[in-house]
């Protein structure tokens, strides 16, 4: 498979400091490698003898308020964990800003590869299938435990999404920024109906799980988990999904219609309001990329990728208009 998530050496920058951390964990020395994927939190794979873990922490510099929450995401881990056994078991937090700077937590590792873009699979349709399964699976947790009913308020879920990713937008806007007005307009008086709440992974996507052939052997990322209208996550997965051009009679991974229809078909729930969450989606993720953007604008970080977020925001705001 190419495109594929593994391990390395640390960027320059992003070093974690050895000897504070070893002395958290009461270990004498420590290995440490970091994954290059990803656009926003930082994560590191940390080993010694009787010892290995995940490491995750917030990036560097100034961050928007509630964003990168890794003490959120410790105790979502914990309460999903137990009945969705595909989000990693959390180990252990640390608040102490004294040993990195910022909150941090660790999780068990799971074996396994992360797809990046280009996505290339040996059996795309096997594995568009078990995407479509994992999400349907999470929607169907109960919701009786009270540690997962404490992950969020059902009721208004959609119009808060609205609210806060228009003010995040607001806030992390650059003088090149597109025009979203027209967008944003749309977004909040058009809200739709509110349905039956399930857990929402809220950032689900191939780059957030972890595979071993095409079977899911873990989803990660789970900071902005919440309850609510379970379309939120469909429409993300589809702004997100992109599959590769192959020549019949070759498996094809699934195309957006056929992803929504599987997801439709097994949880019984209407696509009467995915198009809403379609555009929402495209505006979350041109939200994301536009707060990392501002970062690399701001000199709070150095990473190469960031310097032409611009460009994939800008045509992010325009295929959300256009849907309209």
């Amino acid at each position: 498979m190419s495109g594929t998530d593994i391990s390395g050496p640390t960027r320059p920058g992003e070093e974690l400091p050895l000897a504070a951390l070893a002395a958290w964990l009461q270990l004498p020395a420590i290995t440490v490698t970091q994954f290059p994927g990803g656009h926003s939190n930082l994560t590191y794979h940390l080993s010694a003898p009787g010892h290995e873990s995940i490491l995750r922490r917030p990036p560097l510099g100034p961050i928007p308020p509630k964003a990168h929450d890794m003490v959120r995401e410790f105790r979502v881990l914990s309460a999903v964990h137990p009945h969705f056994p595909l989000a990693p078991r959390p180990l252990a937090l640390c608040e102490d800003l004294t040993i990195l700077g910022a909150p941090f937590f660790l999780m068990e590792p799971r074996p396994g590869l992360i797809l990046r873009e280009p996505y290339s699979h040996p059996d795309p349709a096997a594995l568009s299938q078990s995407f479509v399964d994992t999400l349907v699976q999470l929607h169907s947790v109960p919701l009786t435990d009270p540690a997962l009913a404490a992950l969020g308020k059902p009721a208004g879920f959609v119009a808060r999404q609205v609210a806060g990713w228009s003010e995040r937008w607001r806030r992390a806007a650059t003088p090149n920024s597109p025009d979203a007005t027209r967008l944003l307009h749309y977004l909040e008086t058009h809200l739709p109906p509110e349905s039956t709440p399930t857990l929402v992974h809220n950032d689900y996507k191939l780059d957030n799980v972890v595979l071993a052939g095409s079977q899911i052997t873990a989803v990660l990322d789970w900071e902005m988990t919440t309850l609510g209208d379970p379309l939120i996550d469909l429409g993300l997965a589809l702004t997100y999904w992109d599959h590769a051009p192959h020549s019949a009679p070759a498996p094809v991974w699934f195309s957006r219609a056929e992803l929504a229809a599987a997801w439709s078909r097994q949880t019984g729930r209407s696509l009467a309001h995915l198009p809403y969450h379609e555009v929402l989606g495209r505006f979350k993720l041109a939200v994301i990329l536009q707060q990392i953007y501002v970062r690399w604008v701001n000199g709070q970080t150095q990473d190469p990728r960031f310097a032409h977020l611009d460009q994939r925001v800008a045509a992010l705001i325009h295929q959300a208009n256009s849907l309209l």
